[in-house]
């Protein structure tokens, strides 16, 4: 786990830690299932899932219609469909997310998972933490912690190859928000 103020992140490298810690975590516990949030999220789920041998029981979330500021930012016109076709009664569900900074994504994520069924318990794993919390939100695996300037962001991409890159990026969010 690294503090990093740079442009660019190594996420193929924060990834393989991130494994490692997910490794470790999921060791004793008996069908795990992985649950990643569209887009970010969704592209390191699908990895672990691989990684770790868990394809059967890996799920997308889409959290647009979640969100507690819908009203304001309305519908994303990337909405991808939420997927999980496996039981969540008495599940342990590792959420995966890209970066975590407010947590309002990630209680979004927690309220479409209990419309499908109440998990046994929920883990949280992001490949970055960049602080920043407005809710009472705690990873229990991250790849690297990262302090940012107001006004920047972390962007997540993925190529044809799914090599995955990391960024810092100005946020161009509206302020007035």
């Amino acid at each position: 786990m690294s503090n990093n103020t740079h442009d660019a992140f190594d996420a193929e490298a924060l990834y393989r830690a991130l494994l490692d810690a997910v490794r470790t975590g999921l060791a004793s516990v008996p069908d795990a299932a992985i649950v990643g949030i569209h887009s970010g999220g969704a592209w390191l789920a699908e990895r672990l899932a691989a990684d770790l041998g868990l394809e059967k029981r890996l799920g997308f979330i889409d959290v647009s219609f979640y969100r507690d500021d819908y009203a304001k930012k309305g519908l994303h016109p990337d909405v991808k469909p939420t997927r999980i076709d496996f039981n969540v009664d008495g599940a342990t569900i590792l959420l995966v997310d890209d970066v975590l900074y407010t947590g309002r994504t990630v209680r979004a994520a927690i309220n479409v998972l209990f419309d499908y069924g109440r998990p046994q318990r929920i883990m949280l794993a992001a490949l970055a933490d960049r602080g920043g919390r407005e809710l009472p939100v705690a990873a229990d695996f991250v790849g690297t912690h990262a302090q940012l300037a107001a006004g920047q962001s972390l962007s997540l991409a993925r190529n044809a190859q799914g090599q995955l890159s990391l960024t810092i990026e100005d946020d161009n969010a509206d302020s007035a928000q």
